[in-house]
């Protein structure tokens, strides 16, 4: 019939399907996904939500699985079970080239033949845009990343910065509904890094698009992120945003790799998730909430307890100074226990002990968080 709509291929998604609501568009969903390459479970039953518009960030050391999921997304590897779901519909059996999804790689790819403009143009030519679209798309992008002067220049002709913002444009200017960055600014020197992270953000916000990144570097997840998701052995560990999971760790392994911390093993009292629970431990019995649910009464547990919330104080956990060091913001002080441990505490920059005095230790039992010794 003439006036029935045409049905949508299975790999046809390259236009969302009408709707008189318009809703966002770029929200993911893995349900029960795994990966695996012979013997190897490089991604174990990943369930994940990501709300259309965010950035989130996977964050792990090489060989967590995290770029393996993002080639999932992208259609270079398919699922060995589970669903990638994009905008409610399945992703499985539809061809890298039909998803609206582009993804940007570490080393840029850049052709060295062709020019900034050329470069972005690429994308939009191999889909046979017209050449006034395309030109018009071109200038568009490179105007959002501010090298619009620079578009008849080639690629060795850039700086890092500026070849990272061409890879940026030429994978935007398809108008992906999710954009996949894969260690994006690896190659990066440090101060380069920093201030491109605040554009990278300041961009996505300005385009509105789903931005997923992996990256190994927690301070750059902090930066970037609306959420975070930890992956270690092929399991997303924790999901949330960058304040919970720095607060809050529901593992010995998440709380380490966001930051430094003080581990103090023993223990637990009674009491459950949600609750204040004690611990008891070679340095007394220590008060801490239990977030997560770290065990039954009587299990091994740990206190975890960032340096800057572990302060000196007229009175609490006795110790000896055993080092003090300036860090412009704090000073970072390391106090030598009875039991022969050193914990870390931070302070304000200024006249304090001197080393090899006795100090005392105080933290609030809120700012502690309790975990399973045996956590991952």
């Amino acid at each position: 019939m003439s006036g029935s709509p045409r049905p949508r291929r299975p790999d046809d998604l390259t236009t969302p399907a009408p709707s008189t609501t318009s809703p966002a568009t770029g929200r993911l969903r893995f349900e029960a996904v795994s990966k695996r390459f012979g013997s190897h479970l490089a991604v174990d039953g990943v369930d994940l939500d990501l709300e259309p518009g965010a950035v989130f960030c996977l964050l792990g050391p090489s060989g967590c699985g995290k770029s393996t999921l993002l080639r999932m997304i992208a259609g270079f590897e398919e699922p060995s079970a589970g669903t990638i779901l994009l905008d409610g519909q399945n992703l499985a059996g539809v061809p890298p080239h039909r998803r609206p999804v582009n993804m940007m790689f570490q080393s840029y790819a850049l052709f060295p033949h062709r020019d900034v403009a050329g470069n972005v143009a690429y994308g939009l030519e191999r889909e046979g845009l017209r050449k006034p679209e395309i030109a018009a798309r071109v200038a568009e992008m490179l105007r959002l990343v501010q090298l619009d002067p620079l578009g008849n220049h080639r690629p060795d002709q850039l700086s890092g910065g500026q070849r990272q913002r061409v890879a940026l444009a030429r994978a935007l200017a398809k108008r992906p509904r999710v954009l996949l960055l894969d260690e994006p600014l690896g190659a990066l020197d440090r101060a380069l890094r920093e201030e491109t992270q605040a554009e990278l953000r300041a961009l996505q916000r300005r385009l509105g698009t789903t931005f997923m990144v992996v990256t190994h570097d927690p301070a750059e997840a902090m930066v970037l992120a609306d959420r975070i998701g930890v992956m270690a052995a092929g399991r997303l560990v924790q999901v949330g945003p960058a304040a919970e999971l720095y607060e809050r760790p529901a593992t010995r392994y998440v709380a380490g790799l966001l930051g430094d911390v003080n581990l103090i093993e023993g223990r637990l009292g009674e009491g459950g998730a949600g609750a204040m629970r004690s611990l008891d431990t070679p340095l007394g019995l220590l008060k801490a909430l239990d977030h997560h649910g770290a065990g039954p009464a009587g299990a091994a547990g740990l206190l975890a307890l960032r340096p800057e919330r572990l302060t000196l104080a007229g009175e609490g956990l006795p110790g000896t100074l055993l080092d003090a060091t300036y860090l412009g913001e704090k000073i970072l002080y390391r106090v030598g226990m009875a039991d022969g441990r050193s914990l870390r505490a931070a302070g304000a920059p200024g006249a304090g002990p001197a080393v090899g005095t006795p100090v005392h230790l105080a933290f609030a039992p809120e700012a502690a968080s309790l975990l399973p010794a045996a956590s991952a």
